[in-house]
């Protein structure tokens, strides 16, 4: 596929984050309290994959939209900075750039989001046209019976007038339903990804594992990310597990995209499923070890050095 533009595309959702660690309380009314810091970071966990996609050396575009403010400036410089095109990202004037604002403690997180730009995405903006130019379609945001028909539209056209390969992680189902009408959707997708929560309420399953199983019968390849437990995936009837590496987790945020990023760098490298299961794991490892949600994603070099040390012992 030399013809090819990008390797892969993105269409989804960016924002800054801003954030504050070591919050053990909020200020009362009237009351003000001082943090040690306060950082601010691109999030927005498709932005966040396609950061990734870009460290690991390949080529993405997004497809988004960003206020005409400092902080749509600060995402667009930073994309470049780390190889994405931004061909396709629009800047809209008058708007403003979504921001979360994420509070942090050694045990938990809360957060506040303005959803900004972020309020227009809908899968029918994608450009198919400019989407065929990929070797690969990264797709996420999914709402459940929310978005379904718009995805359902999506996922048919690009298999249909494209060749491109497509990855889609699911997410969780803001409606609570978990509607078994996803499974529509799978014969369209060649990587489906999902956290162990989302595999056992979508598969009605007692264990990710099953819930796998049972979605690689109608996609390409099912992958579990089992936080610390590891990560699983199921390709023709067999089943595939990694351990995870430790790390001291600092931040959390964009660890699950920072896995698929490292999981699609092995899938469009050629590499079996035990070595993206590696990648993603390493990806998702570096990036908990930082603030931010890409801050600590390796580059290619760091993450081929890492591996190669770990699969030597």
């Amino acid at each position: 596929m030399s013809e090819k533009k990008w390797d892969v595309y993105v269409y989804g959702d960016v924002n800054v984050d801003i954030i504050i660690p070591g919050v053990e309380t909020f200020p009362a009314p009237g009351q003000e309290e001082l943090v040690s810091s306060m950082e601010t970071y691109v999030g927005g966990g498709a932005a966040l994959f396609t950061l990734g996609i870009g460290k690991l050396g390949l080529r993405p575009v997004f497809q988004g939209t960003v206020g005409d403010d400092c902080y749509g400036h600060m995402i667009r410089e930073t994309f470049e900075r780390f190889g994405v095109d931004t061909e396709l990202l629009v800047t809209a004037k008058g708007a403003r750039t979504g921001i979360s604002l994420s509070f942090t403690n050694a045990r938990d997180r809360s957060f506040l989001t303005y959803r900004g730009t972020n309020r227009d995405i809908s899968m029918d903006r994608v450009e198919i046209e400019k989407a065929g130019r990929a070797r690969h379609v990264h797709v996420t945001g999914y709402e459940g019976e929310i978005s379904h028909a718009a995805y359902a539209r999506l996922l048919r056209r690009v298999k249909e007038e494209t060749d491109a390969t497509v990855s889609f992680d699911v997410g969780w189902d803001p409606t609570g339903n978990w509607s078994s009408r996803i499974c529509e959707l799978f014969p369209w997708i060649d990587v489906l990804f999902m956290n162990e929560t989302e595999a056992e309420h979508y598969g009605k399953t007692d264990t990710a594992e099953e819930a796998a199983l049972q979605f690689a019968r109608e996609c390409g390849q099912a992958v579990i990310k089992l936080g610390g437990k590891g990560s699983l995936a199921v390709k023709d009837g067999m089943v595939y597990r990694r351990s995870s590496y430790r790390a001291e987790a600092v931040d959390t945020t964009g660890a699950g995209d920072s896995f698929n990023a490292g999981y699609i760098y092995g899938f469009l490298k050629g590499e079996p499923v035990e070595k993206c299961l590696q990648y993603g794991n390493a990806c998702g490892a570096f990036s908990v070890s930082a603030h931010g949600g890409n801050t600590g994603f390796p580059e290619e070099k760091e993450l081929l050095r890492f591996t190669e040390r770990y699969e030597n012992k």
